[in-house]
């Protein structure tokens, strides 16, 4: 239990690893749909401490990430949107 400065006790409910939770899922690079939610709009992997994965998946996702970019199935960056005022 954390406190804050007024010494009450805050509760912090913290995220479980989706992939130690349920065994049956599993982290491959031919499977963008899944890679896809651990990536930003922007293309950027979504760190470990958002997630909620545990080290040894967030490891693996990464891994995955990368090499389904390299074979284009996942983009690298999305373009930026730039907007002209006239």
């Amino acid at each position: 239990m954390a406190y804050n400065g007024r010494g009450k006790g805050v509760f912090i409910k913290h995220k479980i690893c989706r992939f130690c939770a349920d065994p049956s899922l599993k982290l491959d690079y031919k499977d963008p749909k899944t890679l896809a939610v651990f990536t930003t709009e922007r293309g950027k992997i979504i760190p470990r401490r958002i997630s909620g994965n545990c080290a040894k998946h967030q490891r693996l996702l990464a891994l995955a990430i990368k090499r389904a970019r390299n074979i284009a199935l996942l983009p690298f960056t999305m373009a930026k949107a730039k907007m002209k005022e006239y």
